[in-house]
């Protein structure tokens, strides 16, 4: 077995998620509860079948965005996962759950704007993520000039009163 480090290409401002699922259903499904929890919603999805044709499935709202989704699902190559790019204005916050409700959803690695490495495990038998590299790490713990920002921007963006 190989491990490989997936760098997952998209403008700064895209916010993703990543997850995994059981069915080919679940690119139609998806697709249905993303613009059923925010009308007019702008994104791109693509889903890695593992059996059968072994194809990248596709769906969206935006062109772009869908082929953003397909280039990094085919780069990533795993079995079952997929991904969803959310178009500028649009978050994982609005519509996380309404993914996860989706009943061939089977968990999530995550949901992030920031630089994202998806870490891949490769056999004979495929290819399966074992866990995400999301971001940068630490440089060290809040305090109070760091609560004093994280609520004005909270609240700036419209995420607290």
């Amino acid at each position: 077995m190989q491990l490989e480090s997936i760098k997952i290409v998209k403008p700064a401002e895209v916010n993703l998620i990543l997850g995994q699922s059981h069915f080919i259903k679940t690119v139609e499904d998806l697709h249905e509860a993303l613009v059923g929890a925010v009308p007019g919603i702008r994104f791109g999805l693509a889903f890695c079948e593992a059996s059968g044709a072994c194809l990248v499935r596709c769906s969206g709202t935006d062109p772009v965005l869908t082929e953003l989704a397909a280039q990094n699902a085919l780069a990533l190559g795993a079995g079952h996962s997929f991904i969803i790019f959310l178009g500028e204005g649009y978050y994982p916050s609005n519509v996380l759950k309404a993914v996860q409700a989706v009943p061939e959803v089977c968990g999530i690695y995550c949901a992030t704007a920031n630089p994202l490495e998806v870490i891949v495990a490769v056999s004979e038998q495929g290819r399966g993520i074992l866990g995400v590299i999301d971001g940068s790490a630490p440089s060290g713990i809040e305090g109070p000039e760091g609560v004093a920002w994280r609520t004005q921007f909270l609240r700036t963006i419209g995420y607290k009163a």
